[in-house]
């Protein structure tokens, strides 16, 4: 798969998602769960309910209460975020096993899955800036603004694909290697966090 083809997945599941435009939608996910397609459109919708959660808790007039519980919501949701990430780095490092780096191969400072990670992102800046742009009640101030912001995500969204396909092409290569670090959350782990395990004594 090709970087084009990862964009189109976050696109259609922000698109499914913007149906109904509610984060209690459940996730319909239209690719089976041997496909890597499952993968990637799961890690999107996590994406995508994560953004409008973040909106909803910007509200000036939101209750303290109501927003400690969608705070909660969205360290869980962080949480599932980086446990995908790692699991399609699982996949990427599974995949490339029996391909060899030669002599001068280097490591990228970024994993595959990770770089997938920005560009599940940038799809998402993406479909909000678009959104702006033909917003019909907004000035045209704002709409030539936001179309300025749109261009440079377009053009932000060329270099990662560049980049992302780079990268695959040079371990498949040989000219880069692959090696995973888990991320080593630790504000929500009860043996790491001070706050947590004191509050356990």
């Amino acid at each position: 798969m090709k970087s084009t083809e990862f964009f189109q997945i976050f696109d259609q599941s922000i698109n499914d998602y913007h149906i109904n435009d509610s984060i209690e939608t459940e996730i319909k996910n239209p690719y089976s769960k041997d496909q890597f397609e499952h993968l990637l459109y799961q890690k999107n919708w996590i994406d995508t309910v994560q953004w409008h959660l973040e909106d909803i808790i910007r509200d000036p007039e939101i209750e303290p209460t109501e927003a400690l519980k969608i705070k909660r919501v969205i360290d869980a949701s962080n949480q599932k975020r980086t446990d995908l990430v790692e699991f399609i780095d699982g996949y990427f490092l599974n995949k490339y096993k029996d391909f060899k780096p030669n002599e001068k191969a280097t490591l990228n400072s970024e994993t595959i899955a990770w770089a997938l990670d920005r560009l599940s992102i940038l799809a998402l800046k993406i479909f909000h800036m678009s959104e702006e742009v033909n917003r019909e009640n907004a000035e045209q101030s704002h709409k030539l603004s936001c179309q300025k912001k749109l261009d440079v995500l377009n053009e932000q969204k060329l270099d990662l694909s560049t980049a992302i396909d780079q990268l695959i092409k040079d371990i498949e290569k040989g000219n880069k290697y692959m090696k995973i670090y888990k991320q080593m959350k630790m504000y929500n782990d009860e043996e790491l966090n001070p706050v947590l395990y004191k509050a356990k004594k």
